[in-house]
């Protein structure tokens, strides 16, 4: 088997180094282009064969892989995999892209009898020069797993999330909270410190809190994904005093507080809903709303899923 791979940029590269280590192993072959030729030294080095274009890469690859900046690369790219694609040869798209445009990619490669995933990954330089990466992956399941093998060459964490685009949108609410987080987190420090308290202090305080203690993920399990509000963990009209209390201490020493003002009103929404002996996450519900969706997860379901643990830093 030969694996191609485009993109050998500081994640590709280190991807594209353990994918070559585990088809050395095999006895396979790894393909490799990027704009840059001497981004492949090492890489040719180690015995890989340079391709001249996304198209040389295609001609002689049953597996391809690519790790691209974002959706315009993409694009680019997956002209010139168009022109060389192998019939029944397998694409796998590590970009952070959007899910319209690999759908609208994959109904290409169909056209041309590929299989084609988008397959985003997490884990940062670190995890893609360890192998400690998640690789979440939209598209046939069947395939996928006929692919495993080589995905887990990878990453340590490839899981099947759905059809076409599904990895790409688990990518996106993984990564927006993050971000989200980061401010939240900005927001909430810099409250602390007009307030009188040192940074390395409140972290060192607040690590050892509910919410330091357990991964913001985790306590999704209790209340959210199960649809499960009563009886309350902690009641909405604690929260709401909490807040009141957190946002009354910014304007008292002129600390915007934008992501706290919004969850008070959120809290504030829920009391006159009547919601005030519910658990305080029951304010989720009103962006399921807004959205116009309903979360509640079979309890089976999400009791297997919780004994499954997540992979380590």
């Amino acid at each position: 088997m030969r694996a191609g791979f485009i993109g050998l940029g500081t994640m590709g590269a280190s991807m594209a180094t353990n994918l070559q280590t585990g088809l050395k192993g095999r006895g396979d072959t790894l393909v490799v282009f990027d704009i840059r030729r001497d981004a492949a030294q090492r890489h040719l080095r180690e015995g890989a064969i340079w391709a001249d274009s996304p198209q040389a890469v295609a001609e002689q690859s049953d597996v391809i892989f690519t790790s691209l900046p974002g959706p315009p690369e993409f694009e680019s790219v997956t002209e010139g995999l168009l022109c060389g694609i192998r019939k029944g040869a397998v694409y796998f798209d590590l970009t952070t892209n959007s899910p319209t445009v690999v759908r609208r990619a994959h109904e290409a490669f169909m056209q041309k009898g590929a299989h084609m995933f988008d397959a985003p990954v997490s884990g940062g330089p670190r995890g893609a020069a360890s192998g400690k990466l998640a690789i979440w992956c939209g598209g046939d399941a069947e395939v996928f797993e006929k692919c495993k093998p080589v995905l887990d060459m990878i990453g340590d964490a490839a899981r099947y999330v759905g059809p076409i685009g599904a990895g790409s949108v688990a990518k996106l609410v993984h990564n927006c909270f993050g971000y989200i987080a980061t401010a939240a987190a900005a927001e909430v420090f810099t409250m602390g410190m007009k307030a009188g308290i040192e940074p390395l202090a409140i972290w060192e305080a607040v690590r050892q809190g509910a919410i330091g203690r357990r991964g913001a993920f985790e306590s999704l399990t209790d209340q959210f994904l199960p649809d499960k509000y009563d009886p309350p963990a902690f009641a909405l009209r604690l929260a709401h005093k909490d807040v009141s209390l957190a946002t009354a201490l910014g304007r008292e020493f002129n600390v915007p507080m934008r992501l706290a003002n919004m969850a008070l009103a959120d809290l504030a929404e829920g009391l006159n809903r009547g919601w005030g002996e519910r658990d305080s996450r029951a304010i989720m519900l009103l962006q399921q709303e807004r959205a116009g969706v309903k979360v509640a997860v079979d309890p089976q379901r999400l009791a297997e899923a919780v004994e499954t643990k997540p992979k380590s830093s």
